[in-house]
């Protein structure tokens, strides 16, 4: 039966393919004209932004990050061609096409003195923060107003403004983001976990593809950040995915001049950290011209005590990319992403006992010490994380152009895993003694290690874009060919090491130490946790956005996935296996006003194949199918008083179906029934404004409204212990002198809130983590060859919790200032 679905998939690619081809045919035969270019200054270097435009008309096109353009369906005869970016002098062309023609219109701009005095005087402004357009979301260029799908950006811009050196730290400018788990540092966890729409998801893809991790990602090379909402299976597959979205990280490019930049930072808790960012050309090559080669190298070193009694984090990385521009038609970018680091993890609770025996319910009320670890000195881990990665753009002509990517990674770990259990007294009483009030005085340590562990990463990616008129439709396709193979290699083992007491004076916590730990294996085979599968998974998917007319438009788009699972060891033997899945994707999009205002609507679907399990019918036992997750949402898009006001506002309800629940029988303790739901409602706000010059705003709130239903009778109707707060706001708001003697002084201020997270939720008691406002502020002299800054987080030194299912302490007041020389 498994089998029989591989002509299918056959088939269903052929089609995929001879629509491809069609369109080929079909777009050569078009009688519309194109314009496309590029866009330089003197210096040769790629102009990104600028705006093109048809005088007299709503058609146009921005430059992307290499300058390039292309407006595509004009009919027969002239046109004025106007050019404007804000800082350069604005220029007009007329240009006159023919039926069929493709004209190539390059421009260089120059910097224009008068140009942006006039923008001070009619008080004109820059949404610096916004970034208004994405190739990756949609997998093709697209205007956010023209995406019927929601999506955040936070720019290299606002990350150095706040000086965030991970991207754990710049998360926090996402809306409706919260952070749930710090990075463990353990090979397949992959870094930081975080809520999103009541589910829990990571940062697994970066540009677009693979890019694996396994502790903090530094954000030296980070150009943005692209939280991409809801149910993502259609374009980014199901593996990389979560059903509350994802999370793509768009790494720094190799630009056309010589150029860059060192920093030295330093600050609270031993911090100290030394960055360079270099881009090299060819210096022999003409300087009026676009560099055939160019090379760039992004590099820091961070060091960082815990704000706790014990631990510390260590890192390196190293992310060179090369670009080589052999043609005007082909460009080849190779790339690497290094990281390597030691540390020691950061503290997390587990509950050994149940909520009602501990005597309390709340994260505040706990008899522990902030600031203690409970540990010694040696509990240390090694981490690294090894991507490579290349790619080979092509354009086949003014109409199509082919992309293929290559990914190759590797997240290694080895060294000790400390948590915490949090346990009763009624746990630890001894047998036939009378039963202890509800309390807790005592705390179990205990390890998890990882030896040599590995999860290994291959993707190859080939995409066929094409913006090409039918009729007087316009389409802009993307076709898509994927290959994913998941290497897991992974051994965990460990358990409680021993029992300590708490609040006990002048007690001696670190005996729980990396020599009394390796002691305690000694002559031991502990338990063992072994993750040894392999999977592949094979896709083709194709999406299409036809322009109606100019102001409605519908997205269309399906995926087919195989997904072949190896089998191996995961906790125990499991059985290899094949499924095959549909996931589709549709949306709308209407401009009531054109460019300014957007209506939106869509459908995004996603899946889960449940590796191992079973369900059992009529007390047989039936390999479980697709775990599937549909999304309908609806909203506004602005971008409004010229630019300077963008903002998102979305609701969105998200079904979970065919959730595995236990329903044990005397026969089949262990037995399952695949029916089980999980509801997820909630709204979103996105904003990002600039209403006067030199001031500049983001903001984001959500709500969310998460239930199990359908599931084993202690959680049936609750909130899943992984959904994260149901109130989730932030907020940053900065301003910058626009003129005068200190120009370039500024000053940001603002934060994040969560409501109350239930980490632990059944029928028979809750534990809560308390409400939180972390504030943040920051100062900066920034000048062309120079940037002097300063930050303060958690500026009201917060005593705050995070966690899914457990609890973590989170870091107190720090103070870092750095120094940066440009040249």
């Amino acid at each position: 039966m498994q089998h029989s679905s591989l002509p299918i998939f056959r088939q269903l690619l052929l089609a995929v393919l001879t629509l491809l081809f069609s369109a080929l045919a079909l777009a050569a035969q078009g009688q519309t004209a194109t314009i496309q270019g590029r866009i330089t200054n003197p210096g040769g270097q790629a102009v990104a932004g600028a705006g093109v435009g048809i005088k007299g008309t709503a058609q146009g096109a921005n430059t992307d990050a290499e300058g390039n353009f292309q407006i595509a369906g004009l009919a027969a005869g002239s046109y004025t061609l106007h050019v404007r970016l804000v800082g350069f002098g604005s220029q007009e062309r007329r240009v006159k096409l023919a039926a069929g023609e493709t004209s190539t219109q390059n421009f260089v701009l120059t910097e224009s003195t008068e140009q942006l005095q006039e923008v001070v005087v009619e008080g004109k402004s820059t949404n610096k923060f916004a970034r208004k357009e994405s190739e990756y979301v949609g997998k093709m260029p697209l205007q956010n107003l023209e995406n019927p799908q929601v999506y955040a950006t936070v720019g290299k811009e606002l990350l150095t403004e706040q000086s965030v050196f991970t991207v754990d730290d710049a998360l926090r400018n996402a809306p409706g983001v919260q952070r749930m788990w710090d990075a463990t540092g353990r090979a397949g966890d992959g870094g930081g976990f975080y809520g999103s729409r009541g589910f829990i998801l990571q940062s697994r893809l970066r540009n677009g593809i693979v890019g694996g991790v396994t502790s903090d990602i530094d954000a030296v090379n980070l150009e943005k950040l692209e939280v991409i909402k809801g149910p993502s299976a259609t374009l980014f597959g199901s593996s990389l995915t979560s059903y509350g979205g994802l999370i793509n990280r768009v790494t720094k490019k190799a630009y056309d001049t010589f150029g860059g930049e060192v920093s030295v930072s330093g600050g609270s808790y031993g911090f100290h950290r030394i960055s360079a960012d270099v881009n090299l050309v060819d210096p022999n090559a003409p300087s009026d011209q676009p560099k055939t080669l160019a090379f760039r190298l992004n590099t820091a070193y961070q060091y960082e005590d815990s704000f706790q009694d014990k631990g510390f984090g260590r890192s390196i990385a190293v992310a060179p990319t090369l670009t080589y521009r052999p043609t005007d038609r082909l460009t080849i970018n190779l790339d690497a992403e290094l990281m390597q680091g030691q540390n020691m993890g950061k503290q997390l609770f587990f509950f050994y006992s149940p909520v009602s025996e501990l005597g309390v319910s709340r994260a505040e009320d706990l008899p522990l010490d902030y600031r203690k670890s409970y540990a010694g000195n040696g509990l240390v881990q090694s981490s690294r994380s090894a991507n490579v990665f290349g790619q080979v753009n092509y354009r086949i002509s003014p109409a199509f152009t082919s992309s293929t990517n290559l990914s190759a990674g590797q997240s290694f770990s080895d060294g000790f895993g400390p948590y915490f259990y949090l346990v009763s007294d009624a746990a630890l009483a001894k047998k036939g003694a009378p039963v202890p009030a509800p309390g807790m005085h005592s705390l179990l340590r205990a390890d998890q290690s990882t030896r040599n562990s590995t999860l290994n990463t291959y993707e190859v990616q080939q995409l066929f874009n094409g913006d090409f008129t039918l009729g007087n439709l316009r389409n802009r396709v993307v076709v898509g060919l994927d290959f994913l193979r998941l290497d897991n290699n992974i051994k965990f083992f460990g358990g409680v090491v021993d029992t300590v007491p708490l609040n006990q004076p002048n007690y001696d916590y670190s005996t729980f130490s990396g020599p009394n730990v390796e002691a305690f294996y000694a002559g031991k085979t502990p338990p063992a946790y072994i993750n040894n599968t392999k999977s592949n998974t094979y896709s083709a998917f194709v999406s299409d956005v036809l322009n109606l007319t100019e102001r409605l438009s519908v997205l269309a788009a399906l995926r087919l996935d195989r997904y072949d699972y190896k089998g191996g060891i995961l906790y125990g033997a499991v059985d290899p296996y094949t499924q095959t899945n549909l996931s589709p994707k549709l949306g709308v999009v209407f401009q009531p006003v054109l460019n300014r205002v957007a209506l939106f609507a869509n459908y995004q679907n996603s899946f889960n194949n449940q590796n191992g399990a079973y369900i059992d019918v009529n007390n047989q036992q039936q390999r479980a199918k697709a775990e599937r997750a549909n999304q309908l949402e609806g909203g506004v898009k602005l971008d409004a008083v010229d630019g300077r006001f963008s903002a998102t506002v979305s609701y969105y309800a998200i079904k979970v179906k065919d959730v595995l629940r236990p329903t044990p029988t005397l026969d089949l303790p262990g037995a399952q029934t695949q029916d089980g739901n999980q509801v997820s409602n909630g709204v979103e706000v996105n904003l990002i404004a600039n209403p006067f010059a030199g001031f500049n705003a983001v903001a984001g709130f959500s709500y969310n409204d998460s239930k199990l239903q359908k599931t084993a009778e202690i959680t049936n109707g609750l909130r899943p212990n992984t959904a994260s707060s149901p109130y989730v706001a932030n907020l940053w708001l900065s301003y910058r002198l626009p003129e005068g003697l200190l120009q370039g002084l500024g000053f940001g201020f603002g934060g994040n809130y969560a409501s109350e997270n239930k980490v632990q939720n059944t029928t028979a008691g809750a534990f809560i983590l308390p409400s939180y406002t972390v504030l943040n502020a920051s100062a900066f002299y920034d000048q062309p060859r120079f940037r002097i800054s300063a930050k303060v987080d958690n500026l009201t030194d917060k005593q705050y919790w995070v966690g899914y299912t457990t609890l973590s302490p989170q870091k107190l007041r720090s103070v870092v200032g750095s120094v940066a020389y440009k040249f």
